[in-house]
């Protein structure tokens, strides 16, 4: 029997050679990692990652803190709330590194092949690869994630994907993806970062629903205890089959990780004082500059920290609702941009420590007004320009300036005149249109801390004459209203996927604007955006990408779309004193949980 096995495997990976040979010519490239542009920073027989302490001891149980709420542990569909935490599960073919924005390493596949052309890949996956139940892991739930991904996704999740044609096994060991693209790297890279999720563990659930029931998973650690909405525990596998791979040795130390959701901020952080959350990442300035003067600090006992935050960011902002009416004129949108003053609240609420936003993609080089000045992004938007505003070309986006004093008239007035020009004009003390209707506008938040540095904004609008309110809901309100394109802005930090890609047509595609729960809330639709997203999707090396990108970033820039806000450029971190950390951390992330340890 043994014998039959072992010839069939050799038969099966004969009809494979074959059938490579007949696909194509091309050179085939091997490979245990992968790179979107140039070359992955660590040699092929590296022995763990540069920012890890291969020796850190293992144990120990540590409570972390989330804000909102979740009910589903199922994060394919767009039904409910699941846990952030949940990666924590789970295991992909290939995995990343933190000091790497878009490099790859093995993880269950143990070697990949493909083509020159790099129209397919296949996946080598390792024998030993297994869910938490002890059943292997095989090329066919590669499979079926895809499908599943495909047919029933979040519409967000869904994009992508979109130019992976398909999965195949081609027999249980390996797994092959198709594309529908050639010569391009960036749906290599997404199929490599695929999860394997059980087909046989699904055929008898349905797995378009939402449900509590800790999902069959292959990661570090597995959800030993859910309390719905309050608590989700995490349990580190004590004989994890890929501790010892080079990619997560010196990884996941604790034995135990509990988040635990908070609906306030105050009690959030007052838990923490408590020393009934071990480790915090702030995010108000106001807090960070006058409320960690407590007793722990000065005795050692708690750390407070600033580090600096290499990460590229994605745009915080207000983001309008252009499918209103009232937000369909470009004057309107500029002139709610003039009344937010961000000196004032820069000087009265953030206490300094914040940036300006002027880019959808601050923090990095892949937005304007961060690079060196070039012609390039310029000589990309050259043959549109019969077909776009002249300003995106000749005038870069500047957010308009006050005197920080809060009482700044010049920016009012020149709200004011935009307004007319779009039909709104001032009649007793309240802005109106020809029909005598008052101009009303809403913010939608789910944060209390947007909530207070909001209203000076409010203020403002009111002082023109505008009927304008905050209104804060909970998590799962906010994200309905919003896949609902129920609101009139709504206020939110987009997530960034260096090197950009597919997901960009979730974003801003004309598309993905017709789609309840795409990332396209605002309802953007140029047709040249599209074909930037195209370009940018498509492009051969980096440089070309980053440039082609900032021409993008131009042209969101001068559509209006949204009121940027402001970013931090360094961590702030705080934890008690009660963890081992490597020398150095990884240059995009602070490395909590994942390279720390509980002390001995």
């Amino acid at each position: 029997m043994m014998l039959r096995t072992v010839l069939g495997l050799i038969l099966s990976a004969s009809l494979v050679n074959l059938s490579y040979a007949q696909e194509t010519e091309q050179k085939i490239i091997k490979a245990t990692a992968l790179a979107e542009f140039g070359e992955p920073a660590l040699a092929d027989n590296f022995e763990h990652l540069p920012y890890v302490d291969p020796n850190a001891p293992k144990g120990g149980k540590i409570v972390l803190s989330a804000f909102g709420t979740f009910d589903t542990l199922n994060p394919y569909v767009l039904k409910g709330q699941w846990p952030s935490s949940i990666g924590l599960t789970y295991c992909s073919l290939m995995s990343g590194s933190s000091d790497e924005l878009s490099s790859l390493y093995a993880e269950v596949a143990e070697s990949v092949e493909y083509p020159e052309d790099k129209s397919w890949i296949v996946f080598n996956l390792r024998d030993n690869a297994k869910y938490h139940d002890g059943s292997k892991i095989v090329a066919d739930d590669f499979v079926f994630a895809l499908e599943t991904i495909k047919e029933h996704g979040r519409p967000f999740l869904q994009s992508f994907y979109e130019d992976i044609e398909k999965a195949e096994a081609l027999n249980d060991q390996q797994v092959k993806y198709y594309f529908k693209t050639t010569n391009n790297m960036k749906p290599v890279i997404l199929a490599a970062s695929s999860n394997p999720s059980s087909r046989k563990y699904w055929q008898e659930k349905d797995i378009t629903e939402s449900t509590l029931e800790p999902p069959l998973g292959c990661g570090a650690y597995k959800i030993t205890d859910v309390d719905p909405g309050r608590s989700v525990t995490y349990q580190r596998v004590k004989d994890w089959w890929a501790a010892d791979l080079p990619i997560n040795k010196g990884l996941n130390n604790f034995d135990e990780i509990r988040y635990d959701y908070y609906l306030d901020f105050t009690v959030q952080f007052e838990a923490f004082k408590a020393g009934d959350i071990d480790f915090r990442s702030e995010n108000s300035a106001k807090r960070w500059a006058t409320e960690y003067a407590i007793p722990a600090i000065e005795s050692g006992e708690m750390i407070k920290a600033q580090l600096p935050d290499e990460t590229p960011r994605g745009i915080s902002a207000f983001f309008f609702n252009i499918r209103k009416d009232k937000f369909k004129d470009l004057n309107v949108r500029k002139a709610l941009l003039y009344l937010y003053d961000f000196e004032a609240i820069q000087r009265t609420l953030l206490y300094g420590y914040y940036k300006r936003i002027e880019s959808y993609f601050p923090n990095s080089d892949f937005g304007v007004g961060t690079d060196v000045s070039s012609n390039h992004e310029l000589e990309i938007l050259e043959p549109y320009k019969d077909r776009i505003n002249p300003l995106v070309i000749t005038e870069d986006f500047k957010a308009p300036v006050t005197d920080g004093s809060g009482r700044d008239r010049k920016n009012k007035r020149e709200a004011v005149k935009l307004f007319k020009q779009a039909g709104w004009n001032l009649s007793q003390g309240k802005l109106v249109n020809d029909k005598g209707e008052q101009f009303q506008m809403e913010i939608l938040t789910a944060n209390p801390e947007t909530e207070r540095i909001s209203l000076p904004y409010i203020e403002n609008l009111k002082s023109v004459g505008i009927d304008a309110s905050i209104r804060k809901v909970d998590t799962s309100q906010w994200r309905e209203r919003i896949n609902d394109n129920d609101f009139d802005l709504f206020s939110a930090r987009y997530n960034f996927f260096p090197p950009p890609g597919p997901e960009l047509r979730s974003y801003y595609g004309c598309a993905a604007a017709e789609i309840r729960g795409s990332a396209n809330s605002i309802g953007v639709c140029d047709p040249v955006i599209d074909e930037l997203i195209e370009q940018i999707i498509n492009a051969k090396d980096l440089e070309t990408l980053k440039a082609t990108n900032r021409a993008l970033d131009r042209m969101l820039l001068q559509g209006y779309y949204t009121i940027p806000l402001y970013y931090n450029d360094e961590f702030w971190i705080a934890y008690w004193n009660k963890f081992g950390k490597p020398e150095r951390k990884p240059k995009y992330s602070v490395g909590f949980p994942g390279s720390w340890w509980m002390k001995q």
